[in-house]
């Protein structure tokens, strides 16, 4: 087998296309996560069992079933019903709604890790329930779950070639179809490879960077 650096040149046009796409679905797709995963989170403590049941619920079922099946759901089975996006649409809104189920129970866990007498002190202060919530609660639940928050980003970046299967053309997308032009497979896949843990690491040296900063 040799290596053919001209096909890996005729492969850029294709990989930048798909980066953008890729990079596209982690973003948009973990501010999905992080947003909705806190409002399941704060959700399920409403004192309350006609939200927390039916919270639950969905959460429980969403994150049990696999994100391919919820991909196909939302992709061909709601315009049955009337109801059509975009893939990428569809393929952003399925990975942050299919994290966001994994994401509240980090939110959950940084929230009843705040020390009780934090929760004494807002009382005794007299402060009013938002604000108890947005300046003494939520600041040090958020500073605690960072790094789980990113490993779950790592994860959405490893999970986004399974949008290729409603066929939004990310980088794995595109360099099979690079491949089926060209019958070239070997240059396109090692550069999607190489591009995936370059990102992953990246990603990882930037919320290392988050986490001293919040801690400090």
């Amino acid at each position: 087998m040799k290596w053919d650096w001209s096909a890996v040149v005729d492969f850029m046009p294709y990989f930048w296309d798909g980066l953008l796409v890729t990079l596209q679905i982690l973003v948009l797709g973990s501010l999905i996560s992080f947003v909705l995963g806190l409002v399941w989170a704060l959700l399920m403590r409403v004192p309350t069992r006609w939200v927390t049941w039916p919270v639950g619920a969905v959460t429980e079922f969403v994150r049990n079933t696999p994100l391919l099946v919820q991909l196909f759901f939302l992709f061909y089975v709601l315009p049955e019903w009337g109801i059509t996006f975009s893939a990428l649409t569809t393929g952003v809104f399925a990975i942050g709604l299919h994290y966001s189920t994994y994401t509240m129970q980090v939110y959950r866990a940084g929230i009843e890790a705040v020390p009780v007498g934090q929760w004494e002190a807002a009382t005794a202060l007299n402060l009013p329930p938002h604000r108890t919530w947005t300046v003494v609660i939520l600041p040090q639940a958020v500073r605690r779950v960072v790094p789980a928050l990113g490993n779950y980003v790592i994860s959405m970046l490893k999970d986004t070639p399974l949008l290729m299967a409603i066929t939004v053309l990310e980088m794995l997308g595109e360099a099979r179809l690079f491949s089926q032009q060209n019958f070239q497979f070997t240059e396109p896949l090692t550069v999607i490879g190489v591009a995936f843990i370059v990102i992953s690491y990246l990603a990882s040296l930037a919320l290392r960077a988050l986490e001293r900063r919040l801690v400090h």
